[in-house]
């Protein structure tokens, strides 16, 4: 089936070519109106120009774009597969082991149709290579497509293809190439390095860089050979090196065991042995300082400076560590830099040696290789990478702690980037990283890593030859390894621009998996997640990195790195939204992603009804508790109250028995004492009324006692104060009763009314007075009492505790304190006294404590807005 331009569909059937057009519900048969046998049809193609070509049994037909009847192509015989090139031909199969270019119309004369090509199917990518399909191969060749210009490569079992039987070729989005065998389906996918073609593996390769964009290859069973990135090499000299060297000034120098070799401008190659005690020794490293020498590393020799053909040991300097320089390298000041085994470094400059090691921060292990940056130095170790900025050592750590180990090559192109060679594979930072690391040190650096993913065979080399890495004159770079030499442009490294589709895979809560849609409702209690999910990245899977987010419970972005899955747990109850992106291998993030909403539906206990019955459960057992406290507070004050009645009826007892039955006894004394005196009427009178006096006096006692045993009287308050003064103060006495008169409280009456009698009695006996005057109130917000006379008045110091040994004003005191009353006494010698009485309505008065305190607040607010 095929889609044409205008969005129809054609299928080919057995039967014939059949079309279903946009809009319609039924295929339509094309065919002999056409002028296209109904017969078996094998494919239908639109070329890029719109024309339509169709293949079927006994040839291929066409038909031009606004044609309505089809042409039979040349060659007139039965052809089966047909693709078309980017130039526009068109390519066709006999479906057994032939490929034949198909025309319009016959050449002239009407030749024999001749094959150029083998195959039984074709597909062009979209860099124009063509793929044959073969019954043991697929075959790529490149425009022109035949002759030796193809460049013609197969793909056999033998190197790696799953079958034989290629039957299908597809190319995805993304550029790699699909095909399906009789033994499985094979991916063919673009890698970012480029090898080195050699029959036989290499050894030990080094390498260094050659005129011309070339590089010169040698390691420890072939000759010297140079290569260059189209694959062309040549021999050029019968030595091996474990070490090279290039000078600022293009000199070339080699070295190994035995001896150095110089090749100067014009090609020439000078040998320079070595001191016969050096002989048997490998060359490390070479460098050349600013003043012309070389110096040279020497397995277990040390280091030697050559000045005039004299090999010196150390340069004659002392210090210098008397063991292996694995690496050296010349700053731009001519200074030398030597890399030691065992985590330490020597700058030579002159006559002058500073060491470096531990103790000035480098953690680097044995030091592989330097490179001299500007005014820093970059040194590369078996543990780590460290920067020298002219002043200490700061060590460089990746993103997300990987590792990066192995150092031994480093090279720093023109756009700037540091380009590592390890034991973790090719190493890339950006130059905007390696700035920000010269400006803000200390942080992990953003990276990009090459391996076997790439292209990379092996690893960095870690003794010799070393360095393990070179730019070519052309500003590519070349890494060698244990077994391989690789190489890449940095300037046209193939990116992916792609981001990839996400999807989320399934969810899975407990021991059951669900489908990821919309709204997922999970089993009440479900509260441990596993959310899988993918992106589809065909080229290099292995590197995309995801992120996730559950929103309503993450507040960042999780970076799940290459992980497929996000596990939650303990989630709360509630409704959800997961998502999740993904990047490609070159960082490339699909923003959009994929998103799931689900819910977890809380269990019985989590829900908001069972916390009210909770908060309703715990009111009615505190409402069951302070009932239980208040019982028992009851009982204890009811226990308490028995107790203090019968202690106050022993009392009552005791005064009736003893003091009330005494002032009796006196009473009936003197009135009988007085009427055996000749007295006349008037003093009779005065007797009698004092006599009436004490009568009173006995029922007061009386009283008292009576209250002892019955808790009080309920008579008026009022009427019983003033009976009370006009008895003892006589004409001296006035009384103002405002405010309807109503009951107190019985324990307020009680000390209300003794502080009254006791102020109106120390009136009369102490005060002198010509006028005392009560005052009583009876308010809604409260109850006021006033005693106020004229008489000679009181010392200050008197009024909080009265005279020694008597109790009347402190006992005044108390009892307001007892009756919650505000209390007030003043009094100033020779003008008066005055005793004032306050108590708040809901103290005063029975049932009232509940409204007299809102008509408190009331008008303290009223009050503090008037304020404002």
């Amino acid at each position: 089936m095929s889609e044409g331009p205008d969005g129809s569909v054609w299928a080919a059937t057995s039967t014939g070519l059949g079309v279903l057009q946009p809009g319609a519900t039924h295929f339509r048969r094309v065919g002999k109106q056409e002028g296209l046998p109904e017969t078996l049809t094998q494919k239908v193609l639109f070329g890029r120009d719109g024309r339509q070509w169709v293949s079927l049994s006994g040839g291929i037909y066409f038909r031009d774009p606004g044609r309505a009847r089809f042409q039979r192509a040349w060659p007139y015989i039965d052809l089966m597969a047909i693709a078309e090139a980017p130039d526009g031909t068109l390519w066709a199969s006999d479906g057994i082991d032939k490929h034949y270019r198909v025309l319009t119309s016959a050449p002239p004369g009407n030749p024999a149709p001749h094959a150029e090509l083998g195959g039984n199917g074709a597909m062009f990518d979209r860099d124009g290579n063509m793929w044959i399909l073969k019954v043991n191969a697929v075959e790529r060749r490149r425009a022109p497509y035949v002759g030796k210009a193809a460049d013609a490569r197969e793909l056999t079992r033998e190197n790696g293809m799953s079958g034989a039987l290629v039957q299908s070729a597809f190319e995805d989005r993304e550029g790699n190439i699909w095909l399906g065998t009789s033994g499985g389906l094979d991916r063919l996918r673009r890698i970012r390095l480029s090898g080195v073609k050699v029959e036989t593996a290499f050894d030990h390769p080094g390498v260094v860089a050659d005129e011309g964009g070339g590089v010169l290859i040698g390691d420890w069973r072939r000759p010297l050979r140079r290569y260059d990135a189209s694959g062309r090499q040549e021999a050029l000299q019968p030595l091996r090196f474990t070490c090279a060297y290039r000078a600022a000034d293009g000199t070339l120098w080699l070295a190994n065991a035995s001896e150095r070799w110089r090749r100067d401008a014009s090609g020439a190659y000078e040998r320079i042995p070595h001191p016969k005690h050096l002989v048997g020794y490998a060359a490390q490293a070479m460098t050349i300082d600013g003043r012309g020498r070389m110096w040279v590393s020497v397995s277990r020799q040390g280091l030697f400076v050559i000045e005039d053909g004299v090999w010196r040991k150390h340069g004659s300097l002392t210090g210098i560590p008397d063991r292996l320089a694995l690496s050296l390298a010349t700053d731009r000041a001519g200074r030398v830099w030597a890399g030691f085994a065992e985590n330490q470094i020597a700058l030579i400059d002159g006559q002058r040696l500073q060491l470096f090691g531990a103790a000035e921060g480098l953690r680097l292990g044995n030091v592989l290789s330097l490179l001299a940056d500007g005014n820093q130095l970059w040194a590369g170790g078996v543990d780590s990478l460290a920067r020298y900025d002219g002043r200490r050592w700061h060590g460089v750590t990746l993103a997300g702690g990987q590792s990066l180990r192995g150092v031994s090559g480093m090279v720093r192109p023109r756009n700037g980037d540091l380009w590592l060679n390890g034991s973790d594979g090719i190493t890339r930072i950006a130059n905007d990283d390696v700035d920000r690391l010269t400006h803000a040190p200390g942080g992990a650096v953003s990276y990009e890593r090459f391996d076997a993913l790439d292209g990379l065979v092996g690893t960095a080399e870690q003794l010799r030859p070393l360095p393990s890495i070179t730019q070519g004159t052309d500003g590519r770079l070349w890494f060698a390894t244990a077994s391989d030499v690789a190489n890449i442009d940095p300037a046209t490294i193939a990116r992916n621009p792609l981001a990839p589709p996400v999807q989320i895979l399934s969810v899975r809560a407990g021991d059951v998996r669900y489908a990821p849609r919309h709204g997922l409702r999970l089993p009440v209690g479900r509260r441990d997640l596993r959310i899988a999910y993918t992106a589809l990245g065909l080229a290099i899977p292995e590197r995309l990195r995801f992120r996730y987010k559950l929103e309503g419970f993450d507040q960042y972005w999780q970076d799940a790195g290459i992980g497929r899955d996000a596990v939650y747990t303990n989630l709360p109850p509630g409704d959800y939204r997961f998502r999740v992106i993904a990047a490609n291998e070159d960082g490339v993030w699909n923003e959009t992603g994929a998103t799931l909403e689900l819910s977890l539906p809380p269990r019985f206990i989590e829900t908001r009804w069972f916390i009210l019955l909770i908060a309703l459960a715990a009111l009615v057992l505190i409402r069951a508790l302070y009932l239980l406290r208040v019982r028992r507070l009851t009982a204890r004050v009811q226990e308490r109250m028995q107790e203090r009645l019968a202690e106050r009826e022993r009392i009552a007892r005791g005064l009736h028995d003893t003091v009330l039955q005494s002032v009796q006894g006196l009473i009936m004394l003197f009135e009988r004492q007085v009427r055996n005196l000749p007295i006349s009427a008037a003093q009779r009178s005065e007797i009698e009324q004092t006599l009436d006096f004490a009568d009173e006096l006995l029922a007061e006692g009386r009283d008292c006692v009576s209250d002892l045993r019955h808790n009080g009287d309920s008579g008026d308050l009022d009427h019983a104060l003033c009976q009370y003064a006009s008895l003892l103060l006589q004409q001296k006495f006035t009384s103002r009763v405002s405010g309807a008169s109503r009951p107190l409280c019985p324990r307020v009456r009680q000390e209300v009314k003794a502080i009254a009698r006791e102020a109106l009695f120390n009136a009369a006996r102490h005060a002198d007075a010509k006028q005392v005057e009560l005052t009583i109130e009876y308010r809604p917000d409260g109850f006021m009492l006033q005693v106020r006379d004229d008489g000679c008045g009181m010392p200050a110091a008197l009024l909080d505790s009265g005279k020694p040994r008597h109790y009347g004003i402190v006992g005044m005191c108390e009892r307001a304190k007892a009756a919650g009353a505000s209390y007030m006494l003043d009094s100033t010698p020779g003008r008066g006294t005055v005793m004032r009485l306050d108590i708040p309505a809901e103290y005063a008065y029975p049932g009232r404590s509940s409204a007299a305190l809102f008509a408190r607040l009331r008008e303290l607010r009223r009050a503090a807005v008037d304020a404002a």
